[in-house]
């Protein structure tokens, strides 16, 4: 690994826009690690681990072409905790391996900035398991929105109901608890202009080798 490469953790709440923010980064230069991606590529038809899946949770999970119905998954994980952890240890290892085989590949390539893109990064970090006990990062960072444009962003996007929405929401750990546990938090609920903004300034930051500035401080 070169020794300027930098690891990030990338996080956010449901709503928050953390893809955007994963986005502006690797237009900046990040080579960007989406857990998100490779649960898609794991959960594939016809994979090991959607029969799995399946056998676990029952072949409603399933559309009428054998792929995975998200919905119908996510419907039972969300307002099932046993359910919702059963479904993290059937997924958690497997998309952990994965990750660390791709940061392997991507430290090989010497690039100034890694960052890892998972939902539940600080999740992880609270209970001291995962692929978040495993890495030291440099920075960790939350993509934060008020509780309040979640629920917005949520109803407008998938068209669920408020109580959908907040169902969601409250099976993840807090955003603003999150952003407590972040090293740099990321304000998403301006315009798409001033997130640019934030995001620059942290990715100079990272690759001048810096710490990033802490949460609810500006530069000078």
């Amino acid at each position: 690994m070169s020794a300027m490469t930098r690891l990030a953790g990338l996080s956010g709440g449901i709503g928050s826009g953390k893809s955007t923010v994963a986005a502006l980064l690797a237009k900046l230069g990040a080579h960007v690690i989406d857990a998100d991606a490779i649960v898609h590529e794991l959960q594939s038809p016809g994979s090991p681990v959607l029969q799995e899946l399946a056998e676990a949770f029952g072949e409603g999970i399933l559309d009428e072409s054998g792929a995975l119905d998200r919905a119908a998954l996510g419907a039972i994980a969300f307002q099932d905790p046993d359910a919702r952890n059963r479904l993290g240890s059937i997924m958690h290892p497997k998309v952990g391996v994965e990750m660390m085989s791709q940061l392997a590949a991507a430290r090989d390539t010497g690039v100034g900035v890694i960052v890892l893109d998972i939902p539940l990064l600080f999740e992880g970090m609270k209970a001291g398991t995962g692929i978040t006990s495993q890495l030291g990062f440099d920075a960790t960072i939350v993509v934060h929105v008020p509780e309040a444009l979640q629920i917005e962003r949520q109803i407008a996007r998938d068209g669920c109901t408020r109580e959908e929405a907040l169902r969601r929401i409250r099976a993840q750990l807090p955003i603003d608890e999150k952003r407590e546990m972040a090293d740099c938090v990321i304000d998403n609920a301006g315009s798409l202009e001033e997130t640019e903004r934030q995001v620059r300034e942290l990715y100079q930051q990272l690759t001048a080798n810096r710490s990033p500035t802490p949460p609810g401080t500006t530069e000078p």
